[in-house]
């Protein structure tokens, strides 16, 4: 197996939600000799310097700072985000039903494929926060179980002879997972306080509060004759994210400063500190080009010199479901990275900017695939046309095409993904 796609599924079983992906990244960084930074201190930085600053623990942002001023260069720039939908674990979760049997009361995040979490072994994975020295200095730990906890199980075919015609779901009733039999409801009061805390080896009153998601425990791995596709969790969007990183860190000495950008929060609209709707990439821009001397001309500057490449996955063609794709513009599988093109600006793409994304792919020897909803079928926006609201930049929205985005395993081709890091390697080169 290619060295690249054993990294990508290493680091999409490394990272099973938002907070494990941003620290994986950061352990990647790390170990290729970039310095971590933090937003509430002065930046200092020289040409050739490779740092990384975080956001809310599930954004980062990575930079190699180029050999020419930026304001002569502009900034090139990769972005991607580390959310993908699934269920995130309610205050208060444990409810005792019948039999005592103890369920977790859970909500739903972004808009996954419901009925692809039935009847799978899940587990649990996040962050935890605990007391500080002060109220307003508590202390992040990471928390991640390598074991099936938990299952949501279908309810019988004897009990909904009609559930292979169609059975709309409640997100409330239907989709909460089972965690445990006890024998009284005092075993159950505070059952995943107790479990937090004995895995991180603290007391259940440090915990202040947390971020806690569910995912499936199966690993990533390649499947088909040939091993020619992927099949993984969140591969829509840390694939992307995976194939920026291994961009980026792999930029030699160059003139331009290069950026790879992982937001959260994508999946529910940007709208956060962390988010790609935040001026948080901005300020940080902003930031470097004065430390070089530049002012707010300068930076405007650089803005207008700048390209961005707004990686987020794409709809592959379903061969069971040729009628919902536009006739002529439906990306196949391993048929090379897609230019995303929306006539009412759900993406940033216009012609001038497809032919710089189409360009680079020539110039890497990569094939390119066009994406285009059919125009009775409405399609979703992306970090680009988001960003767009923050730097007046150009770019491109781009994206492997994936069957089966925002069910619990989505399926992508190998090709594809080693020719999306060929392209990003030739756009920081």
């Amino acid at each position: 197996m290619n060295d690249q796609i054993k990294s990508l599924l290493t680091f999409l079983d490394n990272s099973p939600c938002n907070f494990w992906a941003v620290d994986t990244i950061k352990n990647i960084l790390d170990s290729n000799k970039f310095v971590e930074k933090q937003l509430t201190e002065k930046l200092t930085f020289a040409p050739g310097d490779k740092f990384y600053v975080t956001k809310n623990d599930s954004a980062v942002f990575a930079f190699s700072v180029g050999k020419r001023p930026i304001a002569e260069t502009g900034f090139k720039i990769i972005t991607a985000h580390s959310d993908s939908p699934g269920f995130r674990i309610k205050p208060h979760p444990e409810m005792l039903s019948d039999g005592g049997i103890v369920k977790l009361n859970t909500e739903v995040y972004g808009g996954p494929i419901l009925y692809t979490w039935f009847d799978r072994p899940l587990s649990i994975a996040g962050r935890v926060i605990v007391k500080g020295d002060d109220a307003l200095h508590p202390h992040t730990r990471l928390v991640k179980f390598d074991r099936p906890l938990l299952i949501i199980s279908h309810l019988a075919i004897h009990f909904n002879r009609a559930v292979n015609e169609g059975n709309p779901l409640s997100k409330q009733k239907d989709m909460l997972p089972i965690i445990a039999k006890v024998n009284d409801a005092l075993e159950a009061h505070n059952m995943l306080l107790n479990l937090v805390s004995e895995q991180l080896h603290i007391v259940p009153e440090n915990i202040l509060d947390f971020d806690l998601l569910l995912y499936d425990t199966e690993k990533a791995c390649t499947f088909g004759l040939n091993d020619e596709f992927l099949s993984a969790g969140r591969l829509d969007d840390l694939s992307m994210a995976h194939a920026a990183i291994e961009a980026i860190t792999d930029v030699a000495d160059g003139d331009a400063t290069c950026v790879a950008a992982i937001f959260d929060n994508e999946e529910t609209g940007s709208g956060t500190k962390q988010g790609a709707g935040s001026p948080v990439l901005a300020n940080v821009l902003q930031r470097m080009v004065e430390l070089q001397g530049g002012d707010f001309d300068a930076f405007c500057r650089a803005v207008s010199r700048s390209f961005m490449i707004s990686a987020d996955n794409a709809h592959a063609f379903h061969p069971n479901y040729g009628e919902k794709y536009d006739p002529t513009n439906h990306p196949a599988l391993g048929g090379g990275p897609c230019i995303k093109i929306n006539s009412n600006c759900k993406y940033m793409t216009d012609a001038h900017s497809a032919s710089i994304f189409k360009s680079l792919c020539l110039d890497a020897g990569v094939p390119y695939q066009y994406f285009v909803n059919h125009s009775d079928v409405a399609g979703g926006s992306t970090l680009g046309n988001i960003l767009t609201g923050q730097i007046d930049i150009e770019g491109v929205d781009v994206g492997n095409p994936l069957l089966a985005m925002h069910s619990v395993r989505e399926t992508g081709s190998v090709d594809d993904h080693l020719n999306m890091i060929k392209v990003f390697k030739k756009f920081f080169a």
